[in-house]
């Protein structure tokens, strides 16, 4: 998370983590949330979750993952395993029995922050962070200079013992996270990278277009950039905005079979018409007061709604506190009309304060398959794992969770960086816990136990 961590989260911080705009007032806050200075303090390193989830199992970072920043990051499902994203590469995990998972796998491929998916026998890592190649044994490189590398990691997972690299792309200002559009012959990826770098080789101003790769799936091997639509460039700009410019996006979510794409943008929340892989068209740009950093979006499975995340603070703050808003660092939801307009309703945050010291904010999440509701497990950094209910788009509550207590001294960042839905169990990429399984035992979710996925990036949404 380089940009993130680095130029976002300084202008944030002086800032005071909290940049305004925009003439929409906000919703009330919610009574569930006004009343959340009420929970618990934790232990260091203790564990607290509802009645209603269950602490199944727990895969440790072990070597060599076990370096100071060998941190836990993105997940991806196929059958019977799970890849975990690291900054220092990625594992494999058997969870054929989630009770008893075992690691298959790790390879060593250092990139920061190495989102991942798979699709088919391919598994796709995000780079941005420069590189001085493009290769698993390269080095850190400079920032912006010509010779760097940063964006796209592609490897041949179809031996999981032995996963094989195939090739790198680059990428205009490198690869925060990706989407993969699935084909049968042929993968598109879209990638999401914020920038620009003043006076940069790699990642000039303005930076208003989305790098679309295309990776043939018989000969990955020969993968490109096949098209850089300028789809961030035309968007309102307010008089002192903090991105004036257009950053391009944090993360970009692609529904193929409803023809939609929603960008999680610096400063923005973008809904667009994929109808065409190569030319996405932007249909609507919302803005919100309360938002800094337009992190994740996520449709529910009927197409008609939309929830943006807002990673206020960048990640590294303490913003589930007393001191900062219900509505900051939250989730928003919109409803999605049939013209495909959206229509902010309300907003969800976690109602569990947590300390000073705890970086906590909304981050990354799946819906949970029940037919006719709209539920969501999502990681919270150290604000742990959050199962909430949507239906009601003005009223989202928290139903069940699970959460440890402050970090030991030395350690500055940790928590849940992903909570995913898979199969009847939750997956948890903690950043410096490993893989954490859980289970959630509960009336509204139950239903969901019988939907039986075969693939899962949560950034590639397909309908149950």
């Amino acid at each position: 998370m380089r940009r993130i961590f680095g130029v976002l989260v300084v202008a944030l911080l002086a800032a005071g983590c909290s940049p305004r705009g925009g003439d929409t007032p906000p919703p009330e806050a919610t009574p569930q949330a006004a009343a959340s200075s009420a929970a618990p303090r934790l232990a260091v390193d203790a564990i607290d979750h509802s009645d209603n989830v269950r602490v199944v199992a727990n895969v440790p970072l072990e070597a060599p993952f076990d370096g100071d920043e060998a941190w836990g990051t993105d997940l991806a499902f196929q059958g019977d395993y799970a890849f975990v994203g690291n900054y220092a590469g990625f594992t494999i995990v058997d969870i054929s029995d989630p009770e008893k998972p075992s690691v298959v796998s790790r390879t060593v491929c250092e990139g920061g922050q190495n989102d991942i998916s798979v699709t088919g026998d391919l598994l796709f890592l995000s780079v941005d962070f420069p590189r001085d190649n493009e290769s698993c044994v390269s080095k850190e490189g400079e920032e912006g200079a010509a010779g760097s590398w940063e964006g796209v990691r592609i490897f041949d997972v179809s031996d999981k013992k032995r996963p094989k690299y195939v090739t790198s792309i680059r990428t205009e200002c490198g690869s925060h996270t990706h989407a993969v559009l699935p084909g049968e012959q042929t993968v598109y990826v879209y990638v999401a990278s914020s920038g620009p770098v003043p006076d940069s080789a790699t990642c000039p101003p303005p930076h208003s277009a989305m790098d679309v790769i295309e990776v043939p799936v018989d000969a990955p091997e020969t993968a490109r950039v096949a098209a850089r639509p300028p789809v961030f460039g035309e968007r309102p700009v307010e008089e002192g905005s903090e991105y004036e410019n257009p950053r391009g996006c944090h993360d970009v979510t692609v529904y193929p079979e409803r023809k939609l794409a929603a960008g999680a943008c610096f400063g923005d929340g973008v809904l667009m018409d994929i109808s065409n892989p190569l030319l996405p068209r932007v249909l609507q740009v919302v803005q919100d007061p309360n938002f800094a950093v337009w992190h994740s979006a996520t449709f529910n499975n009927d197409g008609t709604k939309l929830v943006f995340s807002d990673e206020l603070g960048g990640g590294v703050s303490a913003t589930c506190d007393k001191s900062t808003g219900v509505q900051e660092g939250a989730n928003a939801i919109y409803d999605l009309t049939s013209e495909n307009t959206l229509e902010r309703r309300g907003y969800f945050k976690i109602p569990r304060v947590q300390t000073a010291d705890e970086n906590c904010v909304a981050h990354n999440g799946s819906l949970i398959p029940v037919k006719g509701k709209d539920i969501m497990v999502q990681g919270w950094y150290q604000g742990g794992v959050s199962v909430w209910d949507f239906t009601d788009s003005a009223n989202a509550r928290e139903i069940g969770y699970f959460e440890r207590g402050p970090l030991r001294p030395g350690l500055s960042l940790g928590g849940s960086w992903s909570a995913y839905y898979y199969n009847g169990f939750i997956y948890s990429s903690d950043i410096t816990k490993g893989l954490d399984i859980l289970e959630i035992n509960d009336p509204l979710t139950d239903p969901a136990k019988s939907v039986k996925m075969t693939e899962l990036n949560v950034q590639s949404q397909r309908s149950y």
